[in-house]
């Protein structure tokens, strides 16, 4: 993105925002390129667990509704500088084991050509909290 294009930035990170909340794996990978990557909250390496190509990345974004299949990024808040862009928000979610998730994330990406080239989230890491009622 170019500083031009700083609102057509807000915009994808947006929809990207609301497809995760619909759990809408074509529209997400609609909005990554196709060398995309996917650097998730954790896993065994200094990223977390890396998802290089648009089938594993399309795989790790899977997993994150395979793990809380009520996820949701709420309050979300976006801004887009040059190439480069960051999306804060809430994350909530259930485990099947019942353990409820709910801290506040920022993903960092890296935009090329218009769409989403890396993800890099990070999420506190915060004990599961009481079951809404």
């Amino acid at each position: 993105m170019s500083k031009d294009n700083t609102a057509a930035g807000i915009e994808l990170l947006q929809a990207f925002n609301d497809a995760w909340n619909r759990h809408d794996i074509d529209a997400l990978m609609a909005c990554m390129a196709d060398d995309c990557v996917f650097h998730g909250v954790a896993g065994p390496d200094l990223l977390g667990r890396s998802f290089v190509g648009r089938e594993a990345v399309r795989e790790g974004f899977q997993l994150a509704w395979q793990t809380f299949p009520d996820a949701q990024w709420v309050d979300g808040d976006h801004f887009v500088v040059g190439d480069r862009g960051v999306s804060e928000s809430t994350f909530r979610g259930t485990r099947a084991d019942g353990a409820r998730i709910e801290a506040r994330m920022v993903d960092v990406f890296t935009f090329r050509g218009g769409k989403i080239a890396v993800k890099n989230a990070y999420r506190k890491d915060r004990p599961p909290v009481a079951a809404v009622a």
